[in-house]
């Protein structure tokens, strides 16, 4: 145990740094020593005066500018400036009281490309622009003379907000950039200058008391974390206390007020001061000096024996006062100040001390933010690899394998690669025409011997027979001994050695074996080598074995330089941090592969030490040098910040100096105090001394747990069993740990001191994301004297926001909470409040950065935790939890718009809910769906990024293959996104319950029975016929796929649309189609794979019962469609009607298809209100016509060649044909044609804008002929047995209108065959979201044609993404095949705009559809009533398309609903 002086030299040591915790009056600090980093600490050190809460911001007053193209609102305190035509910049300026605080929100209106602003700050009376310290993230410095910030981007609006809290600040200046177009937006011709608000009612001729403005900047410092200031700072920051204290005089607060708040406050401090008079004037002078440190020590030892609580400043006070009297009374008592001293130093003081319970708050007060301060739209691109290292020609092994696998047909069992030092041994096994073949093949150089036996069980040697020896073998005891045969193979100049052994017999299940070279024996890592043949191991794809996907040079030396790296931590870190510069040239899979690499070495897949001998300070030095270079990385590549922390997650701090020496030393302080020097503990020491490692740290806490069980051995190994390491990992060491720990029970308070105090120290180094240690780090500790953590000083990190310790003290109170939800709370706070410093250059960046995912991994076991909180919870409680997840996630993801919308959905419907709005649950599930699909995309990404560089470099490295299958998923289930993924599942049969949705949709009800098959993807079968009547279940079903012949029923869990392609295709052709949102009922279904299944469609439900042997007649509903025969569909092939362009009264049956002589025919018979857009068209028979032009020959014969190939069954030509089409050359007759009818419609020409223009129109035009050649059309005829060669390919021109929704109406609702109901889906943005494979759902309604103005909402939308084009033309598909009766070809051909579509993130919580119901109601409705109108005038069912442009209809398409 430490001695009782150590412990009071100690304690006197760390009473400053622990202050945080027990915080000295004023008087003591000055006896302390505490300096202040400025005069404001010197001149008001007495009393903490307390800030009143500050009220919320206000408007301000703003003056307009001369310059306004329109005058601000009257009481609107905002500017309005008219840029680019269409386009207004808006400026709102607010503030709060004081007038030194100021956010500026920036909005640009009809914004089309992304821009940026380029700004900076004006001092009063200076013209340069400064830049301010605050700014938004995104954030870039141009030539240290502006700032330049991304704006945001929502639909066709982009916005920004800066907030400004430098007093120097009067306006601030900018201009709008649009980069890409080098393009600037200036206030007539010069900056857009906004002048910030001065309070006017501040006057000059008021003057403030020095005294005063010195304690209010010194309470402004205590607000702003204490910082060190510049002078300049320091001048700038009494001038603002001066500002808030004027602004309050102008509010009619005088001064005698001020004072008197401040005073209240020093209350207490006047009150010790007059007692201590008092005291002065009745002890003997003598007696009454008792030195400040004795009373501090004293002090601390009264608060551990209270229990360390958390003292109020008023009970601090009152804690020194009681120990200045216990002090006193010895004096009374006639004892020296020396006796004293001794009587401390052996706890001889008497007092009178009451243990108290630590006092804390239960629950933190959240911060109101703005969610899109978050907003992250950070993504990596893809950077080609250097070529020549890409072209490396294949070692001789690689050939070597390469020939033994195509000479025996490709049937490998298994193929491992094992390290000898820098030389490989390659086993591969082989099984052609059912007999097992081992090849064995090296570039070990000089002689080498095969010792090996067989195994009937795996590990076991067993003598082979002699029928199996290979020539040249010699048997021995319990083993076979062979010769390796050197031989050149003809490929490659370098030498192999290799030997083949065929197996006859069936029962041997693998082969061990050892090398023999001269008098050395080479072994597996101290162990036998082992080939296994009964386990087929993963197949790795052509793409894994070649390492497409990854950086495959860099991959390729990282396993070039793994036999280095094992031999410890320390030469692995180096060796890492050596490639980092590589890994970021490399791009974003070049950071995979260094986090893959990290994750293979932290989960044990690698050796960690081997053979080597390094200080801890070598090893903590190394780690110091890696984690400072993804540091800086992490400053400059904003793009790969989410892979970047996943690595540092797997490396520890690490540290210069005594940080890792620490380890070395403490562990002999532990043995050397607690009289355990021999077994375990000396073989542990050993081990320290040789190689520290992660391991360390679990086997410190299977001490620690196994001393407070009262020495139970068998906690001492659950500890390191359930953290991963065995007995064997023990004995794999270089030091081996043979025993087991054997302590007395009088060790026991001291080795749980001690060895507590050496976790901390283990895992500073070790384990960068310990919640504990990461904000010791941040927070800063200092330690002197004896015994551990010697000599260690960690300075506090600078700049942490007002209140932080108190924040982080918060979250350590609660932190093993059962209650979790406070916890979680203040978790998210403390990250919310550090994101700011994570966004900035700061020089302790990657202790924020390990402060961080601390907190990340403790929200996540937090979740985990209180899982048993949620069992009987209702919906509210769930949703929290979830918004919870989802905030930690945004706060952890690159490129989070996405996720930020999920965030803002459950808050909007967590409102809903709270108001009893009857739609929540409906909006709800929703939320829960799009969360779903981010989820998904987040983990399809990951997949993409992470797992080939996982399936290559696990191939080079020979890790295993289990845990190379398992990364990418592992990586996913250790964040809090599997946490999510969870309570969406535990709410999701609520909220369809609550909104009545069942557990099925079903799009085309039809009863059937048939064979269950399951599948993956629709789309990977659908070119396949089935033999019988098949039920598939697809995981996976877009919209755009064909349904495969003989099948009777899809079933899915994905979400298309009611009106996609495959659920229109699955009603005409009475197959059964439905989504399935109940996971278990899926999976019942899934197991049924193989049997027969009756389904039967009941309302939104389907019951399915299984068809037992005789119980099934054969026959279906895709028996019942045969047995009436296929209807005979036959294309009549259309000519060239002698015009290449045509306008809209030309429209015929012999020019156009049903597209374009619809919308001709609903122009002037549709209500005004129903807008219908001009239109011109290119007719049938131009294709051909140009395709035949002298122009084109060459053309024209590559695509006929290509036919005949097509012809034959060689379907892989239909991209080829696609891509000759191209290549077509336009005439000069048709350009000028169609330039005339555009321009006489009153249509756009595209040439006007320039050559380029009409070249893009051209090839839109082109794409969609080549359509034709669609591989989903192409296969959809052929089904048929429709002649392709007769289908023709008319062109509908139209103008794109820039729509706000796209809708698609059926006037016969298709899911019940109602005739007397419409229904319809509304997307934002252009329809083809709706109409093409997007993800997610589309809002849905029904409206009764008796009742038109009532639509019934059923869904609401969950499509992420919408797509918004400027002006624009169209070109639309309108073959002759689209509208035939009995085939449905309506969108399988393209339609294509001249200009690409700008993809939108959607955030549904600001959309007028979806929170105002009167605006719904009205769109709803209009859009219903022009389907009811148009269906009236055709007198039959139709299938309309159309948009929403200002609430105005526009239908843009209709045909017969099939």
């Amino acid at each position: 145990m430490l001695g009782r002086q150590s412990m009071c030299q100690s304690r006197a040591n760390s009473v400053v740094s622990a202050k945080y915790l027990f915080q000295a009056s004023p008087e003591i600090q000055t006896g302390l020593h505490v300096k202040y980093p400025s005069k404001f600490g010197e001149k008001y050190s007495k009393g903490r005066a307390r800030v009143a809460k500050r009220p919320g911001r206000i408007m301000s007053p703003v003056v307009p500018l001369a310059v306004l193209t329109t005058d601000p609102v009257s009481g609107q305190n905002a500017w309005k400036f008219n840029i680019d035509g269409n386009s207004d910049v808006e400026v709102l300026v607010t503030s709060t009281f004081s007038g030194t605080s100021f956010q500026i929100d920036i909005q640009v209106t009809n914004s089309s490309n992304a821009l940026t602003l380029h700004w900076g700050g004006i001092r009063g009376g200076q013209n340069n622009w400064m830049l301010p310290s605050r700014r938004p993230d995104g954030t870039k410095v141009y030539k240290n003379k502006a700032l330049r910030t991304p704006l945001a981007k929502s639909g066709s609006k982009s916005f920004i907000k800066i907030e400004v809290d430098d007093p120097a600040i009067k306006a601030i200046e900018f201009l709008i950039v649009d980069e890409p177009q080098n393009k600037w937006f200036k206030c007539n011709g010069g900056n857009f200058n906004v002048p910030l608000p001065q309070q006017e009612t501040l006057s000059s001729n008021v003057s403030v008391p020095e005294d005063l403005v010195q304690i209010q900047a010194f309470l402004r410092w205590e607000r702003k974390g204490k910082q060190m200031y510049t002078p300049e700072q320091e001048k700038e920051e009494y001038e603002a206390a001066r500002a808030e204290l004027l602004e309050e005089i102008s509010r009619g607060i005088t001064i005698d007020k001020i004072r008197e708040r401040f005073a209240k406050s020093d209350d207490q401090s006047k009150a010790h001061e007059s007692r201590s008079k008092t005291q002065k004037a009745s002890v003997p002078e003598k007696k009454s000096k008792i030195p400040d440190d004795l009373v501090q020590i004293q002090a601390y030892i009264r608060w551990e024996k209270a229990g360390k609580p958390n003292y109020s400043p008023e009970q601090q006070l009152s804690e020194f006062e009681e120990a200045r009297k216990d002090l006193q009374n010895e004096l009374d008592k006639g004892s020296s100040l020396e006796e004293i001293r001794k009587k401390i130093i052996k706890g001889d003081i008497q007092s009178k001390v009451s243990k108290q319970k630590r006092r804390t708050v239960e629950r933190i007060q959240r911060k109101k933010r703005d969610l899109m301060q978050l907003l992250n739209k950070h993504t990596a691109g893809i950077v080609e690899e250097k070529s020549f290292i890409a072209s490396e020609a294949p070692t001789a092994i690689q050939l070597f394998s390469k020939s033994k696998e195509e000479q025996d047909g490709g049937a490998i069992l298994n193929k491992k690669v094992f390290k000898l030092g820098d030389k490989e041994l390659l086993a591969l096994v082989t099984k052609p025409n059912g007999k097992t073949k081992v090849y064995l093949v090296t570039n070990f150089h000089g002689p080498l011997t095969l010792h090996w036996a067989l195994s009937k069980n795996a590990g076991e040697w067993q003598v082979p027979p002699k029928s199996v020896l290979p020539h040249g073998s010699v048997l021995s005891v319990g083993a076979c001994e062979t010769a390796f045969i050197e031989n050149y193979l003809n490929d490659s100049p370098e030498k192999v050695q290799s030997l083949e052994i065929q197996i006859d017999e069936e029962n041997y299940v693998g082969i061990p074996f050892v090398l023999k070279s001269g008098e050395n024996w080479i072994k597996n890592g101290g162990s036998d080598f082992y080939v296994d043949f009964s386990v087929e191991p993963k197949k790795h794809s052509k793409e894994t074995g070649d390492g497409k996907g990854t950086a495959k040079a860099l991959l390729v030396k990282i396993a070039e330089l793994e036999p280095e790296a094992q031999k410890s931590f320390m030469h692995r870190f180096n060796i890492a941090a050596d490639l980092m510069e590589w890994a970021r040239d490399a791009g974003e899979l070049g950071i995979a592969g260094i986090l893959v690499w990290m994750r293979f070495m932290a989960t044990r897949q690698l050796i960690w030490n081997k053979n080597y001998n390094v200080k801890p300070r070598e090893i903590s030095k190394a780690q110091d040098r890696l984690t400072d270079l993804l540091q800086n990385i992490y400053k400059r590549s904003p793009q790969h910040r989410e892979l970047l922390r996943l690595i540092m997650s797997t490396v520890g701090r690490g540290g210069e100096g005594d940080v890792g020496q620490r380890i070395r030393d403490e562990i002999l302080v532990i043995q050397r105090k607690n009289d355990c020097k021999g077994g375990m503990m000396e073989e542990w020491h050993q081990k320290l001394h040789n190689n520290t490692s992660p391991d360390d740290v679990v086997i410190c806490q299977a001490l620690i747990d196994y001393v407070k069980s009262d020495m139970d051995i068998n906690v001492y190994w659950n500890t390191l069993n359930s953290n991963g390491i065995t007995k064997e990992r023990l004995l794999s060491y270089d030091r081996a740990i043979h025993s087991e720990p054997n302590f007395r029970r009088d060790q026991k308070e001291g080795l749980l001191r001690d060895l507590g105090h050496y976790l901390r120290t283990l895992k500073a180094v070790h384990s960068g994301a310990d919640l504990e240690s990461a904000i010791a780090n941040c927070m800063g500790y200092k330690a002197e004297g004896e015994g551990f953590m010697v000599g260690v000083s960690i300075n506090p990190i600078s700049g942490l926001p007002s209140g932080y310790p108190e924040l982080l003290e918060f979250v350590l109170d609660h932190v093993e909470d059962k209650n979790v939800e406070p916890l979680l709370e203040g978790l998210l706070e403390a990250r919310e409040e550090l994101r700011p410093l994570l966004l900035s250059s700061h020089d302790r960046l990657k202790d924020l950065l390990f402060l961080d995912l601390a907190l990340d991994s403790t929200v996540r076991t937090a979740i985990e935790r209180g899982y048993e909180e949620l069992n009987d919870a209702g919906p509210e409680k769930i949703i929290c939890f979830i918004s919870l997840i989802l905030e930690n996630l945004v706060l952890s993801f690159d490129n989070n718009e996405d996720l930020i919308y999920c965030l803002k959905g459950w808050s909007h419907a967590l409102n809903m809910l709270k108001s009893k709005d009857e739609h929540w649950a409906l909006y709800a599930k929703s939320v829960l769906d799009r969360t779903r699909l981010a989820l998904s995309s987040k983990s399809e990404h990951y997949q993409r990024v992470l797992q080939p560089s996982a399936e290559y470099l696990g191939l080079l490295l020979g890790v295993d293959e289990w845990a190379v299958s398992i990364f990418t998923e592992e990586i996913i289930r250790a964040g809090s996104a599997a946490s999510l993924s969870s309570l969406l599942n535990r709410i999701d049969p609520v909220l369809r319950k609550t909104a009545n949705l069942g557990s099925w949709q079903v799009i085309s009800p039809v009863e059937v029975v048939g064979h269950v098959v399951v599948v993956d993807e629709l789309l990977a079968v659908q070119n396949k016929s089935y033999g019988q009547p098949t039920i598939l279940v697809a995981k996976s079903v877009k919209g755009e796929e064909e349904i495969p012949d003989g099948t009777v029923a899809v079933l899915t869990p994905d979400m298309p649309d009611v009106l996609s392609h495959v659920s229109v295709r699955a009603r005409n052709s009475k197959v059964c189609f439905a989504t399935c949102f109940d996971e278990n009922i899926l999976n019942d279904i899934r197991a049924k794979q193989g049997k027969f299944l009756c389904l039967k469609p009941i309302s939104a439900d389907i019951v399915y019962s299984e068809v037992k042997d005789g119980g099934w007649s054969g026959k279906s509903s895709a028996d019942s469609r045969q047995d009436t025969g296929t209807p005979s569909l036959t294309l009549i092939q259309k000519k060239f009607c002698g015009r290449y362009a045509i306008s809209s009264e030309e429209f015929t049956n012999e020019m156009v298809g049903a597209k374009s002589r619809n919308i001709s025919y609903l122009k002037g018979k549709v209500p005004s209100w129903v807008g219908i857009p001009t239109s011109v068209a290119l007719p049938f028979g131009v294709f051909e016509k140009v395709l035949s032009d002298g122009t084109n020959k060459a053309v024209a014969e590559s695509i006929e060649s290509l036919k005949k190939r097509l012809e034959k069954g060689d379907f892989n030509v239909l991209g080829e044909i696609r891509s000759r089409v191209l290549d077509l050359v336009a005439p000069t007759p048709l350009v000028e044609q169609l330039k005339q009818k555009m321009q006489s419609s009153g249509m756009p020409w595209p040439g006007d804008e320039g050559e380029q223009r009409w070249k893009q129109a051209w090839t839109a035009i082109k794409k969609v002929w080549a359509s034709k050649w669609n591989e989903r059309a192409y296969f959809s005829t052929r089904k048929v047995k429709l002649n392709h060669d007769n289908l023709c390919m008319a062109v509908l021109v139209q103008e794109i209108i820039n729509a706000d929704y796209a809708f698609v109406i059926h006037t016969t609702n298709p899911s019940s065959g109602d005739s007397s109901e419409i229904y319809a889906e509304v997307v934002r943005g252009l329809g083809e979201t709706l109409v093409g494979a997007y993800p997610g759902r589309s809002l849905s309604f029904v409206s009764k044609k008796n009742d038109l103005n009532s639509p019934k909402v059923l869904g609401y939308p969950s499509k992420p993404i919408g797509l918004f084009i400027k002006r624009s033309i169209i070109f639309r598909s309108d073959s002759n095949g689209e509208d035939l009766e009995g085939y449905a070809g309506a969108g399988l051909y393209d339609s294509v705009p001249m200009d690409e579509e700008e993809k939108v993130v959607l955030d549904y919580s600001t959309d007028p559809l979806i929170n105002d119901k009167n605006f719904c109601n009205s769109i709803l409705s209009s859009i219903a009533r022009a389907g009811h109108a148009i269906e009236e005038l055709y007198g039959s069912p139709q299938d309309i398309e159309g948009v929403v442009r200002d609430g105005k209809i526009f239908v843009v398409q209709t045909r017969p609903q099939m």
